[in-house]
């Protein structure tokens, strides 16, 4: 299952939260109970391994 991260607008309160792709996203804040809660978006980690990725290893 995906983790996604989360702020409140409202308290600044950041947490993440285990969540399946049919769930609806958390809209109530744990901590001060409004509904400010917005997801944080970043970019995802990108790891390149083996041949194939460099200038010198174009194919021969």
């Amino acid at each position: 299952m995906p983790t996604y991260h989360y702020r409140c607008k409202n308290c600044n309160y950041d947490f993440t939260e285990q969540q399946s792709f049919t769930d609806d996203p958390i809209t109530v804040c744990p901590e001060c109970g409004e509904e400010q809660v917005r997801k944080v978006y970043s970019a995802p980690p990108i790891e390149f391994k083996g041949s194939g990725f460099y200038r010198t290893d174009k194919s021969k």
